[in-house]
């Protein structure tokens, strides 16, 4: 570790650069490893026990997936020898307080992705026809009450699949970006992210863009990674059980 790399947050923590290839290296790895799960891991599972391939997407894109985002998160804050302590966690992942500012552009944010998805949605059904609103790898019929209970697999998923891409992507891997791409820092992030989410499908990827930049570009703003599980959660949990009821 060269001194010169290392600079003080206004926290007080050594925080190293982190660069286009560092970054790319990390969305890059992350980005085929969902490929091979969802093209190649799940369908084979699918096909083997004749179950929808979506309960096999909750357990192996959290257990597969998020946990070893939660993993890297964990071992880059122990290179740079972070203390891990709920307080120094807090500060240096930037999990802060929501104050008014905060909840007023998560909500801001959230309308206004809310509102370009829509578009963007309404667009590729007016050119191509009807969209996919679901990747092939959560494909399901609408839940019937006899199947609701594939919801109490989903939340947990839920859960690691916000907490681990914002924990990653926001808490650990932005605030390192911007001491390289400056007030670009969003622009450069959201392409990474985007790139994360390459197995989506070109239209649910092209349906994501408001999100993956609009929520990068508040959450450095604000400086709180609050606001990207708020953003992420929002528009993640609703979208699903939108589908999962049939209103979509």
């Amino acid at each position: 570790m060269q001194e010169k790399d290392k600079l003080e947050t206004k926290d007080g923590f050594p925080l190293l650069k982190m660069g286009i290839g560092q970054s790319l290296a990390i969305f890059g790895i992350a980005s085929i490893a969902l490929l091979l799960e969802t093209r190649l891991l799940i369908p084979a599972i699918s096909v083997a026990t004749g179950k929808e391939p979506v309960l096999f997407w909750f357990i192996v894109g959290g257990i597969g997936m998020f946990v070893p985002l939660l993993i890297t998160a964990t071992l880059i804050l122990k290179k740079e020898g972070i203390v891990f302590q709920p307080a120094f966690l807090k500060q240096r992942l930037r999990f802060h307080r929501m104050n008014t500012g905060d909840w007023l552009w998560s909500f801001g944010a959230i309308i206004v992705i809310g509102i370009m998805m829509s578009g963007l949605m309404k667009g590729i059904e007016f050119f191509i026809g009807q969209m996919e609103h679901q990747p092939h790898f959560m494909a399901f019929e609408p839940l019937a009450p006899e199947r609701y209970w594939l919801l109490l697999i989903w939340f947990p998923y839920w859960v690691l699949n916000i907490m681990g891409e914002e924990i990653l992507w926001r808490g650990t891997m932005l605030p390192r970006q911007e001491l390289v791409f400056g007030k670009w820092t969003w622009f450069f992030h959201g392409i990474g992210w985007g790139l994360f989410h390459i197995a989506f499908g070109w239209q649910l990827l092209v349906t994501l863009l408001p999100m993956l930049f609009i929520q990068s570009y508040v959450v450095q703003r604000r400086k709180n990674t609050w606001i990207g599980v708020v953003i992420h959660g929002a528009i993640n949990g609703p979208s699903f059980l939108a589908i999962a009821f049939g209103l979509l």
